[in-house]
């Protein structure tokens, strides 16, 4: 029990730069209490004590303001930062070294008793603030879902899922795929860059725009020139686009890229 509380306050310091020192953690972080709570709660579950496994996730609940239904699976070094408004329902499971943050809700959206109703997290996940992750599926190792988005589908391992309906966002190859890498990199909040599948449409559109407008001022160039010679007037229209004027990096900057 207190080689994994030790683990537990280590996977604290190592992800929170706020984090001064382990008794700091062990008395002033929720988030690890929560857990405390949860471990003793879960054995009464299983042990067909019920109520009383219920009575302790209450207590908990009261306590750090992070719900735990003592039937849910957590798995070990996981950190719940800050916490408050956390809801992790009954047939979750939460793998090894996830961390998740204020405001989310692993939730359920059938009213089948006996069912897999709650999502399962794999490894590493990371769930940032607000999101909310409905139904009995999976989210794949080393994934992250980010702030406020509503996750309805399963998300692959190393993807990345942002938005209401949440958007996957396929791991950059080589990239995030191996989440068992020693010297992989933790994100907080989940937030990484060109995330967001919106701007990197936008991106594409402004990318191709460009190109046209640079296309068709070179075509404009060249029957200039070939009507350069000729008699015939009118070959080349007064309000011909002989110059880009298109302001590509400009509209990047404004989406973010």
């Amino acid at each position: 029990m207190f080689a994994r509380l030790r683990s537990d306050i280590q996977c604290i310091l190592d992800r929170d730069p706020a984090a001064r020192s382990g008794w700091e953690v062990l008395t002033c972080y929720p988030g690890l209490h929560a857990l405390l709570f949860h471990r003793w709660g879960h054995w009464c579950w299983t042990h067909g004590l019920k109520w009383l496994g219920r009575f302790i996730s209450h207590l908990s609940r009261w306590l750090t303001g992070i719900e735990i239904h003592p039937g849910a699976k957590i798995g070990q070094r996981v950190f719940i930062d800050h916490g408050m408004g956390v809801v992790i329902g009954e047939t979750a499971e939460v793998g090894d070294g996830c961390t998740i943050y204020h405001g989310v809700t692993l939730g359920g959206t059938s009213l089948y008793k006996g069912t897999k109703r709650h999502p399962t997290l794999g490894r590493d996940v990371v769930v940032s603030a607000g999101a909310k992750v409905l139904g009995g599926f999976e989210v794949g190792d080393g994934a992250q879902i980010g702030s406020n988005a509503v996750g309805i589908k399963p998300v692959p391992a190393g993807a990345t899922a942002v938005g209401i309906p949440a958007r996957i966002i396929p791991s950059k190859e080589g990239e995030s795929a191996d989440v068992t890498a020693p010297e992989k990199k933790f994100t907080a909040y989940g937030i990484t860059q060109d995330d967001d599948p919106l701007s990197q449409a936008m991106k594409g559109l402004i990318d191709n725009a460009s190109s046209q407008e640079h296309q068709i001022a070179l075509l404009w160039q060249a029957i200039e020139k070939l009507s350069s010679g000729q008699t015939s007037a009118g070959c080349v229209p007064g309000d011909a686009a002989r110059e880009e004027h298109f302001e590509a990096a400009k509209l990047n900057q404004l989406v973010g890229k």
